[in-house]
């Protein structure tokens, strides 16, 4: 037993020494990772968990705090035709620009990767422009202005097309149409560019050590090897197009106004805006954005899944 008992004490020294190199090692990492996670957790976190708490009041920002429990929620899908056209629109908004913009940043970017550098640079440039500048869009509202003066007006007029300008952002038929152009326009830039980076890095010998496994052509290339590759970077793009289809709220304002023709173009982000800052309802606005929260959550791990599926099949 003795014998037992003192082959164990070097065993039992080690494993002690080496968890508390472990935890120095640790120790270290969370003091340099330390400033990030507080400010993380202040102004992401808190703000959540403050807005989750404070749906279920009725407040104003004058008045005390009054407990409502679910009311505010029956109330946003029962008693508030407001929220369910914007909905609808913020839904669409997401469906069909959301996807296309995903697709045109990546196929604009596997199509550029193949140019010279030079040009590549230059053509990545021009396509990353339209983020860089954050009022961009205000070119369009001169295009599409809603006088004989503006470009698209002008242009149709003097063909004889039509014989009166069109007030493209107040007509029904066109403003949902023209807001989700501009919309791809604007947010194709941060993931074009980190696609075209990740087309960048990803590794040539796997094209090689695939042709001797039997993958043949492009489009092989394309779905066994260089998507798999990328599918962190192509996760990053599709968070990156999630937040901007679904923050879009600020360019429909600028250009359609708030609220628009029968709310057409409204959207969940715009009916927050003028609940929170125009009405102080801070507990219903809340409400507004804890529902928002929960479905760029819930559209978030549909694309998880979905990207899960790359490369995979016969």
């Amino acid at each position: 037993m003795k014998a037992g008992t003192v082959s164990l004490v070097p065993k039992q020294n080690r494993f002690i020494n080496n968890m508390k190199i472990n935890l120095s090692e640790n120790a270290v990492f969370l003091l340099l990772s330390l400033p990030f996670l507080l400010l993380f957790f202040i102004f992401t976190i808190l703000p959540i968990l403050s807005s989750i708490v404070l749906s279920l009041f009725d407040y104003d920002m004058v008045s005390t705090p009054i407990f409502m429990g679910f009311d505010n929620y029956l109330r946003l899908f029962t008693n508030d035709s407001v929220f369910l056209k914007v909905l609808g629109n913020t839904l669409k908004f997401s469906v069909v620009t959301g996807p296309l913009s995903f697709c045109l940043a990546f196929i604009l970017a596997w199509m550029i990767n193949e140019f010279h550098p030079m040009v590549r640079s230059i053509l990545a440039f021009l396509f990353y422009a339209p983020a860089l500048v954050g009022n961009a869009y205000f070119i369009w509202q001169v295009l599409f202005s809603g006088d004989s003066l503006g470009y698209i007006n002008n242009f149709l007029i003097s063909f004889g097309i039509i014989t009166e300008p069109i007030q493209w952002f107040k007509d029904v038929n066109y403003n949902m149409l023209i807001i989700m152009i501009i919309q791809l326009w604007m947010s194709m830039g941060v993931s074009f560019l980190s696609n075209l980076a990740g087309l960048q890095n990803v590794n040539t010998e796997l094209y090689e050590a695939g042709a001797i496994d039997g993958i043949k052509g492009r489009w092989h290339e394309l779905w066994y090897i260089t998507l798999p590759s990328m599918k962190n970077i192509l996760l990053f793009s599709a968070v990156m197009q999630i937040q901007s289809v679904f923050s879009i709220g600020p360019i429909v304002t600028q250009l359609a106004g708030y609220p628009s023709v029968n709310n057409s173009v409204d959207t969940i982000v715009s009916l927050i805006s003028d609940v929170g800052t125009t009405r102080y309802e801070m507990g219903y606005a809340s409400t507004l954005s804890v529902v928002l929260f929960a479905m760029i959550l819930f559209f978030r791990y549909i694309v998880g899944y979905l990207l899960k599926l790359i490369g995979k099949g016969n």
